[in-house]
């Protein structure tokens, strides 16, 4: 299942107004102290993809991973864009980056 919200199609309504639109690939980005997560970025479908059309937008994603999220939600609020998935990712490694805070504690 994937689903496109309204705001989130607003949103691309107003980033591709007066331009061609373009695949969307939703793919799973490197994540730091917070792990790995659900991110976008325009880009061509490839042989390994399952392609969504949803409310006049083209959304590819690789199979693989499509299978491990399950269902796919494209969301967007005042903090961006926001993938939901039935994915569980866990936390990253944190080695002392300047954004977590049990380390930076005095």
């Amino acid at each position: 299942m994937f689903e496109l919200t309204d705001p989130a199609r607003t949103e691309l309504d107003a980033f591709f107004d007066g331009k061609e639109k373009s695949p969307i690939r939703v793919y799973l980005a490197p994540g730091g102290c917070s792990g790995p997560r659900l991110a976008l970025a325009l880009d061509t479908p490839s042989e390994s993809d399952t392609v969504f059309t949803e409310k006049g937008y083209s959304f590819c994603i690789n199979e693989e991973l499509l299978s491990a999220a399950k269902s796919i939600t494209v969301d967007f609020s005042d903090m961006g864009f926001s993938i939901k998935s039935e994915m569980s990712f866990g936390g990253g490694a944190c080695s002392g980056c300047s954004g977590c805070p049990s380390e930076n504690a005095q």
